[in-house]
């Protein structure tokens, strides 16, 4: 079972259990957040807006931290021109906790106690 979340502006596919690093997210070290799924993959395949209403991917801060340096070189030959600057960006390590979703069965299953209920 696995699901592919956006976060960030980027698509990561993730299992439950799985680590990996994300844009910086505006969660406390610790903290619970949900992530937005687009694709639901395990018995059965959702990807549809109203499939993935069921479908929920949970993970859980583990660190705050910064990639590594990138150099940045510019350079224009024949005039003396040379710039020289880093970037370190600024993540998030994340670990997913649970990925689950209402299955066709599960649904049919609580459709028909409600109408037994009645």
């Amino acid at each position: 079972m696995y699901a592919i979340v956006k976060t960030g502006g980027k698509q990561y596919r993730v299992e439950r259990g799985q680590r990996l690093l994300v844009e910086r997210l505006a969660v406390a070290e610790g903290g619970d957040v949900a992530l937005e799924p687009i694709l639901y993959r395990s018995e059965d395949t959702v990807f549809d807006k109203a499939g993935l209403k069921d479908v929920k991917v949970t993970a859980k801060v583990v660190a705050h931290v910064r990639g590594e340096k990138l150099r940045v070189f510019k350079f224009k030959p024949k005039r003396g021109y040379k710039r020289r600057t880093g970037h370190r960006q600024d993540l998030t390590q994340i670990e997913v906790v649970e990925i689950s979703a209402k299955t066709k069965a599960a649904k049919a299953a609580s459709k028909e106690k409600a109408s037994y209920g009645s």
